[in-house]
């Protein structure tokens, strides 16, 4: 078990220190999130509709198509230069691997989510005030959930002609739990509803991103095989 998650642990801090130095991914995502923010913002009559009432909704598609331009990539670089098939003929176990790269995006995504929640908040003028937590929470679970999906589907579509234009046909109808269940229970959070009112969505979106998690680490040996 220690050199499991040895293992795990040296692949995750190698891909956070690659991102660290190059800084390709979290900046093309830290950017699409501000920008989107800024347009939503210029697009919204507030006048006519509540900034609380759509500010979910908006949350969780900038988060989803922000982390599709970066988790997208995982695999990119390491396809580009033959690196990857060294990784995969390695003796790291590939639910080792699918679990590293798993967390090392999910803690880039969850940057950004703070990123988008912090923008959105700016914009949209949101007192979340004592729900700031729980809506951190619910992001960061959603955000687990995504990034399992486009991990493994990231590693699918490396390895075809299509590239990054199959992964979102491939990962969004998947992604529809994540979204009902995501913005539902943040719509309720940022309107100042209790906690106990969300309890059970909460619980329905961590069993999904378990279930990703899970159905991820024991697929991901068949698609990189195949």
């Amino acid at each position: 078990m220690n050199t499991y998650l040895r293992q795990v642990w040296v692949i995750v801090w190698k891909d956070l220190v690659l991102e660290m130095r190059s800084r390709e991914r979290i900046a093309s995502m830290g950017a699409f999130a501000v920008l989107a923010g800024v347009l939503f913002n210029f697009s919204i009559d507030t006048t006519s509709t509540r900034p609380q009432d759509v500010a979910a909704g908006l949350i969780w598609m900038t988060l989803i198509f922000g982390g599709l331009l970066g988790v997208g990539r995982t695999f990119h670089l390491e396809a580009q230069d033959g690196a990857l098939q060294g990784v995969l003929m390695s003796p790291t176990p590939k639910d080792a691997l699918f679990l590293a790269k798993t967390a090392a995006n999910f803690v880039l995504l969850y940057v950004v989510s703070l990123l988008v929640l912090g923008v959105f908040g700016l914009f949209f003028g949101l007192d979340l005030g004592p729900n700031l937590g729980w809506v951190v929470l619910v992001l960061g679970v959603g955000a687990l959930g995504f990034v399992a999906l486009v991990t493994l589907f990231a590693a699918v579509s490396t390895g075809t002609n299509m590239g990054e234009t199959l992964l979102p046909v491939l990962v969004f109808p998947l992604l529809v739990p994540m979204v009902i269940y995501g913005v539902g229970t943040t719509t309720r959070l940022i309107n100042g509803r209790p906690f106990d009112e969300v309890e059970g969505n909460v619980r329905m979106l961590g069993a999904f991103a378990l279930a990703a998690v899970a159905a991820g680490a024991v697929l991901f040996r068949y698609v990189v095989e195949d």
